[in-house]
């Protein structure tokens, strides 16, 4: 049976700045905060009539610029400047958490002999490299990666005291979210924050 958030991923909502039915986990939803307040619901739990638009940045900022909060809730709200800013943060902190949530599961591990091995036997949904990590270490990781027998996606977003924080080191260079529900979940909220950010450095793109 599919978990509570993978159902209510499938279910869909109209996107308010163009008008399309689309599933929500390529929505965010807002709510009308205190003040009339437009503010973001990453999770979807906030009391109040849900205000669905497209998971990126140029859609919250045309909902925010053209007043379509307060047309959707036939109300007089607020939207700050910086909304798809906030998006973007409360994202970026809420798939660190998540990673989190996965260590502690046992969905991920780290250092660059587990995450090789779990590469080769082909459990890795996600290669999380840090951002600050050695080149030369990231090319090894990511050859053991593409001669997966399941090569897995890339993030590269967090440095590695930040990955150390979240998950209880000191500093992390190489992780891998294995396979499973735990990783599809997470999986929704990163695809969300690819509509407001790069999920890798520029420089990357010219390594692989």
């Amino acid at each position: 049976m599919p978990s509570a958030t993978l159902a209510q991923a499938s279910r869909e909502r109209r996107d308010l700045t163009t008008g399309e039915v689309m599933g929500e986990k390529d929505l965010i939803r807002f709510v009308a905060g205190p003040g009339g307040l437009v503010t973001p619901d990453l999770a979807a739990k906030l009391p109040g009539r849900g205000l669905w638009v497209a998971a990126n940045r140029a859609s919250v900022n045309l909902a925010a610029r053209k007043g379509l909060f307060s047309r959707a809730a036939k109300a007089k709200l607020t939207a700050p400047d910086d909304l798809s800013d906030q998006v973007e943060a409360l994202l970026y902190t809420r798939i660190l958490h998540g990673l989190g949530l996965a260590k502690r599961a046992g969905d991920l591990i780290s250092g660059f002999e587990k995450v090789a091995a779990a590469l080769g036997a082909g459990k890795a949904a996600w290669l999380v490299e840090a951002v600050d990590g050695a080149p030369d270490g990231r090319r090894k990781i990511q050859n053991a990666a593409r001669k997966s027998p399941k090569p897995p996606r890339l993030i590269g977003v967090y440095t590695g005291l930040e990955l150390g924080l979240a998950l209880g080191g000191e500093n992390v260079i190489h992780t891998a979210f294995l396979a499973g529900r735990g990783a599809d979940r997470w999986t929704l909220d990163v695809m969300r924050l690819s509509g407001f950010r790069p999920l890798l450095p520029e420089g990357w793109r010219e390594e692989f």
